[in-house]
């Protein structure tokens, strides 16, 4: 998985083997078993995720109680409750592993004194910082300009993953769409 998170560093950004061999010092492995909730809604995160096999889900729940996906992190992808991790403050969101998944992980301390000691590593902060924007940038727009037939032939063009991976369930959640609606979609495909 070293290598995993290398070529993945080094894809985004230039970065010397001194400063590479710094960076992975402040990172740590876990296995998470599926279904195991990493934060919960009241915690603050204090780590960001590299997903090195597995998936991360990022949910919260409706005044409602319904689950809503805000995002799936497959292979080679970070994840996290941004909002909490660059706040400080409590999450509104649980971070679940959605099946047995293997993660680097930094805490949030050492992220930032990353930031200080290694100017590419703003680079690559940058980058993931972007991404999240534009994805739900995309998403926010997705919702409002298409419908759910739309949105469903978005997603498995944009990321198949999630319809191949996901139970019905999390993509319906994550469409924004009732699993009987799901049901007819695929059907339809």
């Amino acid at each position: 998985m070293h290598k995993q998170l290398s070529a993945y560093i080094r894809d985004k950004i230039t970065i010397s083997d001194e400063n590479l061999e710094i960076v992975f010092s402040f990172f740590k492995t876990m296995q998470v078993k599926k279904n195991e909730i990493l934060i919960s809604p009241g915690e603050t995160s204090q780590r960001i995720y590299f997903v090195g096999k597995g998936c991360l889900r990022i949910f919260f729940l409706t005044d409602g109680g319904t689950e809503a996906t805000r995002h799936f992190a497959f292979e080679n992808q970070f994840a996290t409750a941004l909002v909490s991790f660059i706040t400080s403050q409590s999450s509104k969101e649980f971070v679940q592993a959605i099946e047995n998944t293997e993660l680097y992980y930094i805490r949030q301390n050492d992220f930032y004194h990353l930031l200080k000691i290694i100017p590419e590593w703003e680079k690559l902060y940058r980058h993931y910082l972007e991404y999240a924007y534009v994805t739900n940038t995309n998403r926010l727009m997705s919702f409002i300009t298409l419908d759910a037939t739309e949105r469903y032939r978005q997603l498995l063009v944009q990321n198949p993953g999630v319809v191949m991976r996901m139970p019905n369930k999390m993509v319906a959640s994550y469409l924004n769409i009732s699993q009987e609606t799901l049901s007819r979609l695929k059907s339809k495909a």
